[in-house]
């Protein structure tokens, strides 16, 4: 069994055909164990008085040692492919696509379908890879070309505006000069302002600055300010100190879904809420619109799937789904683990 070969094994049913089970191997053991005591008591009859000698124990603890002795030789010899495998499997690297293990020399059936079920996971776990790739490739190319084109159709267009302002000043009098200037500078304000919404939409400052908290507060009045739509957070008086990489997440998901509801929720109130327990850390997401069946779980454009992923990166959960009262609810789980210090941000009610 060899973890450098692909999969050519004969098919499943002429595999388990010639195999046999390892069930009959530790029974032919046992068998062979209680012939080895039969063979014992007929070479060396022994009777046992009801007082037991010296002599007479010796021969009861040497028979049971051999028949022990006997039947751990012969079950290591069954148990031997087992050992293997699992050293095979351990050697076995997903990240090298296409090295699948060898089942053409197995015994038994049971390794063959150890065998088989591992290969079936190398399969999926390679697809899922691909796919996941796949969707990474896509959405940095779709954030390139978003950049890009607001780069392109915002400040690159301000700029030539300040540019066209810029010349026009540096042959005008002195009024239409400084009317010119001040048009530029606003002109170069606005531009900096749209720099400035670009990078925290590529990293939210807020968060390195001000915390989790701070910067959820922060991100909820920029999405009431831009749709109308009223969102109340709800924090935890103690939340465990976070890593980078989780505290990230949270505030991803929670950009993610306020976004699902402004577009497609039809929600006029929204709740974020961000608890924490023995279990872990939870964010939970609740609005009053249409509910999940008004984009569907993992409709283009939702980013469920991403949500997901990022979920699954900090070894958390994520799921989609109604919310008392109607309308829809996501909630990420954290579990816990966490070095557990109270966040100095306190409790936030918005």
């Amino acid at each position: 069994m060899h973890p450098v070969a692909p999969d050519e094994s004969p098919p499943p049913r002429f595999a388990e055909l010639r195999a046999h089970s390892m069930l009959w191997g530790v029974v032919l053991v046992n068998v062979a164990v209680l012939a080895v005591g039969a063979v014992l008591l007929i070479v060396t009859p022994v009777r046992i008085t009801p007082k037991i000698a010296a002599a007479e124990a010796a021969i009861v603890i040497g028979g049971f040692l051999t028949m022990a002795a006997v039947s751990l030789v012969l079950l290591r010899g069954v148990l031997a492919p087992l050992r293997r495998l699992a050293a095979v499997m351990r050697d076995v690297d997903p990240r090298d696509p296409g090295r699948r293990l060898d089942v053409r020399h197995a015994r038994y059936a049971e390794v063959i379908a150890v065998t088989r079920a591992f290969n079936a996971m190398l399969d999926r776990l390679e697809d899922e890879r691909r796919e996941s790739s796949r969707r990474v490739l896509e959405a940095q190319e779709a954030e390139r070309v978003r950049i890009a084109r607001e780069l392109h159709d915002d400040i690159g267009q301000t700029l030539t505006a300040t540019a066209i302002e810029a010349e026009r000043a540096a042959g005008a009098g002195a009024d239409e000069r400084s009317e010119s200037l001040r048009r530029a500078a606003t002109s170069v304000r606005e531009s900096l302002d749209d720099v400035r919404r670009i990078a925290r939409e590529l990293r939210p400052e807020a968060l390195d600055d001000l915390g989790l908290v701070n910067a959820l507060i922060s991100l909820c009045r920029r999405v009431e300010a831009q749709s109308g739509v009223r969102v109340r957070i709800e924090a935890a008086g103690s939340l465990p100190k976070l890593s980078p990489e989780i505290e990230l997440v949270v505030y991803r998901v929670a950009q993610e879904s306020l976004t699902n509801v402004i577009r497609h929720a039809g929600a006029r109130h929204a709740v974020l809420a961000l608890d924490a327990d023995a279990a872990g850390v939870t964010l939970t997401v609740r609005d009053d619109g249409a509910g999940p069946g008004a984009a569907g779980d993992g409709a283009p454009g939702t980013g469920v799937t991403g949500m997901r992923e990022r979920a699954m990166l900090v070894g958390g959960r994520l799921t989609l789904g109604s919310a008392p009262g109607g309308g829809t609810e996501v909630a990420l789980r954290i579990p816990a683990g966490l070095t557990a210090r109270p966040d100095p941000a306190g409790s936030h009610t918005g």
